[in-house]
């Protein structure tokens, strides 16, 4: 999970607005001001689903992404941040 949900600047920093961008999910701002220190992010990445039809390989689906950012020299707690900025919003994961 991505430690951005309970920070002081989710609503301002650089690197969320990209996880945002990257996730297809709306901003919580259009103009981030806060530019973090050393933040760590981990992608992972789900393949499609590949099998063998006779002489052929098909694939279903696209490549998966998922940014989650789990370290920030930044970092301040502020537990529920994210869900008072969007009150009844399912929390990201």
């Amino acid at each position: 999970m991505c430690i951005c949900i309970n920070c002081r600047y989710v609503d301002r920093c650089i690197t969320y607005h990209a996880v945002e961008t990257n996730h297809r999910q709306p901003h919580l701002t259009d103009t981030p001001d806060f530019d973090p220190q050393n933040p760590t992010i981990n992608a992972n990445i789900t393949p499609p689903v590949v099998s063998v039809e006779g002489d052929r390989i098909v694939q279903s689906g696209d490549f998966g992404f998922e940014y989650d950012v789990v370290g920030c020299d930044s970092f301040q707690q502020d537990m529920g941040k994210w869900a008072r900025l969007r009150p009844g919003e399912a929390i990201p994961t």
